[in-house]
Formats: structure tokens, sequence, C-alpha cells
């Protein structure tokens, strides 16, 4: 299984994804866990430059984590995914698709092609969004904010609709889960909803 966490910062995504490794792994399952932008020694660079560099162009930004997740997917995801082993990953495509294609302007289906492009057309088997409203997402974060965290109230709230809307339009692969709820009830809805995946 490829399986990735998607939310806007604060929502919980990073502690659901640890969960779910650990209770892979209880199972006896050979799980990789990995997080975007980074992964690699590539990817650990250009997140360095993204989340705490200056300001950067929206294509430049959209080109940044394209080469990163390319990286990933071709030294981390794929190999993985090949010898059998579960891949759970802490952002991914829809990321970019929410953060650079809605929050940006830059066009979900533009920024959509320049990411299957980078990952070979590789998509995760299933996505998980972590709906938490932004007050409480930003409670959660605390002071001192990322170059990504800190674009202001009026770029958050783009990138929350835009989830909203990438749930409706990939309804198939991406399932919506309350983050308002304590963290072991989030984690059985979504082991409950892998059982059949796995």
């Amino acid at each position: 299984m490829f399986i990735t966490f998607e939310g806007v910062d604060g929502s919980g995504k990073t502690t659901q994804a640890r969960l779910l490794v650990e209770a892979l792994r209880a199972e006896g399952r050979d799980v990789v866990a990995t997080r975007e932008p980074g992964g690699t020694e590539l990817g650990e660079r250009i997140r360095e430059l993204l989340l705490h560099g200056d300001a950067v162009a929206p294509w430049a930004e959209a080109a940044l984590f394209a080469s990163a997740r390319a990286q990933l997917v071709a030294d981390v995801i794929h190999p993985a995914l090949i010898r059998g082993a579960d891949v759970v990953c802490d952002r991914f495509i829809d990321s970019s698709l929410a953060y650079q294609g809605i929050g940006r302007e830059l066009g979900v289906d533009r920024v959509l092609e320049l990411n299957v492009l980078a990952t070979g057309g590789l998509l995760p088997d299933r996505t998980f969004l972590l709906e938490l409203p932004l007050d409480e997402a930003a409670a959660r974060r605390g002071g001192n904010p990322d170059r990504m965290e800190g674009q202001g109230d009026e770029f958050a709230a783009r990138v929350e609709t835009a989830y909203r809307e990438l749930a409706q339009i990939f309804g198939r692969r991406v399932v919506t889960i309350d983050a308002t709820r304590p963290p072991d009830e989030q984690a059985d809805a979504i082991r409950a909803e892998l059982r059949d995946l796995s």
C-alpha cells in the first residue's frame, strides 16, 4: 500500500502517519515512513530552501516541490513498493495541488501535470485528509512559523478550501478524517478504512 496524509499545517498529519506506521509494523508488515518535502538528501536540502529560505516565485516553488518528490519516488517510494513494502508518507502530490495549484493560483491541472511527469504517474492508493478548523490548527502549531505557515490567513483559507475541493475531485482516493476527534479515534477510523485495501 502507498498511503499519504494531507491537511493544513497543525492538523495532526504527522501524528496520524506515525500511529499508522506503528500499527502496521506491529502486524509484522514491512513499512517505509517518509515525508515531504524531504526523505532524501536532495529532498532535505530543498525542504530547507522551501520552508526556511527567502521568498520563492510561485512556479519555482512548485518546481522545487516536484523535484524533491521526483527524488523521493526514485530513491525511496518506488523501490519500497517494488519489494512489497507499505509506504506511509506525510504529504505528497495533493499538497502541491492545494498549496501551489489553488493557494498560489497556478491551476490544479497545470500543477498536476508537472507532478505526474515528476513521479512517473505514481498516485497513492489512499490519501487521508485531516480536516481541522484553521484557528484550531494555528493554536496547535504555536509560534515561530516556517515560510509556508507564515503566508497569512487569506492564503491559509485558500489552502483549506483547496483541500475540500480535492477531496471531491478525487473522492475515490481521498478520505476525510475529522481531526477534532481524539487521535486514537482518528487512528481507528484510518485503520478501518485500510482493512479492505490491505
